[in-house]
């Protein structure tokens, strides 16, 4: 499996239970901003239906070819090549969600603004960010190097009220396991290096649910 349908499968409970804190359905209008491979885009599109519409927005230029490929029959997903910083849809929309991308960008309050200036009066905005240091393996720390912010998910409920938001939920989780199975495919993908039986804890994922005020 690649990293993204991995990473989908050992941390894809917060990102139900989030989903199922909005009550989205048919008919809703989202973004997902920084989608990456399409895996969240087509979630998404799963549960809004034909009469829905998602916009799968990543800067990287190939990775709308990727949504493109993995929304294939999913004609309400529309790809777009945009960064988080410059976010501008065509419409506003009733969710606006991110996940494992603020820890990568240069100004996050940047992106969680933009995030919040498309989303509808009374609508949603979610972000998923990692603790990463909080995560373990054999008891010692996690490091992430290439990332801007590494440990970002602890500032996730302060940026969200920094950017106008109401934060109605917020929470951290994280997948743990010890000796073969997800959480020790998904490290080993991520680090090229096989846990093998030492007992691994991902970094925790926190999940800010917040809304746009309506007044």
């Amino acid at each position: 499996m690649e990293m993204r349908g991995l990473r989908d499968d050992v941390y894809r409970r917060p990102l139900a239970t989030a989903l199922d804190r909005l009550g989205i359905g048919p008919g809703w209008t989202c973004v997902d901003v920084g989608a990456g491979a399409g895996d969240v885009s087509v979630a998404l599109a799963e549960i809004v239906g034909r009469d829905g519409r998602v916009y799968a927005v990543d800067s990287d230029p190939e990775a709308r070819d990727e949504v493109a490929k993995a929304a294939a029959a999913h004609s309400q997903v529309l790809a777009i090549t945009q960064a988080g910083e410059d976010l501008r849809l065509p419409e506003p929309v009733d969710l606006a969600f991110c996940r494992f991308l603020l820890l990568h960008v240069v100004d996050p309050a940047v992106v969680l603004a933009r995030m919040a200036a498309s989303v509808r009066p009374g609508g949603w905005v979610v972000a998923q960010e990692p603790i990463t240091s909080a995560g373990r393996i054999n008891g010692q720390p996690f490091s992430m190097p290439d990332a801007l912010h590494p440990d970002i998910g602890a500032m996730l409920p302060a940026l969200a009220r920094q950017a106008g938001l109401f934060i109605v939920d917020t929470w951290a989780e994280a997948p743990a396991g010890a000796g073969p199975g997800p959480v020790a495919d998904y490290l080993t993908l991520l680090t090229e290096v096989d846990p093998g039986d030492d007992p691994v804890v991902l970094p925790p994922l926190v999940t800010v649910v917040a809304q746009v005020r309506a007044d």
